[in-house]
């Protein structure tokens, strides 16, 4: 069996990372690496910690690249690679820009796609942008949907799209998480003497007044807080960078860091007290670390971290914000609350199902 890989940024590289590596123990199966380098620092960060060799690299990335170019490039170049290489399935994950058209591309070329993060769904076309209309496409494409969890595959199956097809094997992310904290070091390490709270916050819906609102609740938890270190791991994306830098730079208890590596930021964020973030990934990587989440959006995709308690969906209003972290600062009881809720997003053994599914599914 012949199966093609394909992924452009860091969380697509981190999550199906766990799924290279148990293709390749297996003898009956070839595995062709692509990546489109949508994110190109970021990606490659990720190549380097699990030591992945692209067979193909597209290298798509240019400055402020907008989504016309990224999927135009992506389509025109993924075109004579598959009907060169004619794989038996193309393998993507989640819902950047890359799983979509590389989804499409093989449908194009009548090849079978399996969809590893299926079925999450915020049922609101523009949040997050565009990664809710790619994922309802991916999911309509896909010949075998992976689903992380039962809440994603009611939504599949409530879509019309047959339960034959579905099948629930947990979130590669913890797979990947565990691995990373268990086997590989990191290059950097962090050490603060205060508590510290990791923040994130890079989506494009919030790329207005969303990072304002957002900086402007950091600046005010660390003018309060005297022993609260927040550290902002800033996206390279330019328009996050302008904006978060011009407020924040400088700022007493506020360090801003380029992205660390992927070990690294697993290890920053194991030692971290509280996470505020719009990340997806980081939404279910708090929860297998036991650390409260803070979900700085007003829509989710990944409600089952709310459900259970160990996520909180509070949006940027600044305010909210504010009340919300310094709760979590000062009342111990709804602290221990949420790190101690169950993490309902998989046991670190999803990259195990996929393949024993491809095998049995795919001739």
């Amino acid at each position: 069996m012949k199966i093609l890989l394909i992924f452009g940024t860091r969380p697509e590289a981190i999550k199906l990372a766990p799924i290279l590596r148990s293709i390749k123990e297996k003898e009956d199966m070839e595995v062709i690496v692509c990546v489109s380098a949508q994110h190109r620092q970021l990606l490659d960060q990720v190549l380097t910690v699990f030591d992945i060799e692209p067979d193909y690299d597209l290298d798509i990335m240019i400055p402020n690249q907008s989504l016309f170019h990224i999927t135009g490039s992506i389509l025109e170049k993924i075109g004579p690679l598959l009907r060169k290489e004619r794989p038996d399935i193309v393998v993507v994950q989640g819902d950047a820009q890359t799983a979509f058209v590389g989804a499409l591309a093989a449908y194009y070329e009548q090849i079978p796609v399996a969809h590893v993060e299926a079925g999450l769904r915020t049922d609101d076309k523009y949040s997050p942008f565009p990664e809710e209309i790619n994922r309802r496409l991916v999911d309509q494409i896909a010949d075998l949907l992976f689903a992380p969890t039962e809440h994603a595959l009611d939504n599949l199956l409530a879509e019309g799209i047959s339960s034959e097809q579905i099948f629930v094997v947990g979130n590669t992310e913890i797979d990947a998480l565990y691995f990373i904290r268990g086997h590989v070091q990191p290059v950097q390490r962090f050490t603060f003497p205060e508590r510290v709270i990791l923040v994130t916050a890079h989506r494009r819906e919030n790329f207005s007044s969303g990072l304002s609102s957002i900086c402007q609740s950091l600046r005010e938890i660390a003018r309060r807080n005297k022993d609260v270190r927040i550290v902002y791991s800033v996206h390279p994306n330019p328009n996050v960078q302008r904006e978060v830098r011009k407020r924040l730079a400088k700022i007493e208890r506020i360090t801003l860091l380029d992205p660390p590596d992927y070990a690294s930021f697993v290890h920053l964020m194991a030692a971290s007290y509280l996470i505020l973030t719009d990340s997806g990934g980081i939404q279910e990587a708090g929860p297998a670390l036991d650390i409260p989440v803070l979900v700085l959006r007003d829509k989710t995709e990944r409600m089952e971290g709310i459900y259970t308690g160990a996520a909180k969906l509070i949006g940027t209003d600044p305010e909210r914000i504010i009340a919300e972290t310094e709760n979590l600062l000062r009342d111990r009881l709804t602290y221990t609350a949420m790190a101690q809720a169950d993490n309902p997003y998989g046991d670190g053994t999803a990259a195990k199902r996929i393949i024993e599914i491809l095998q049995a599914r795919v001739h």
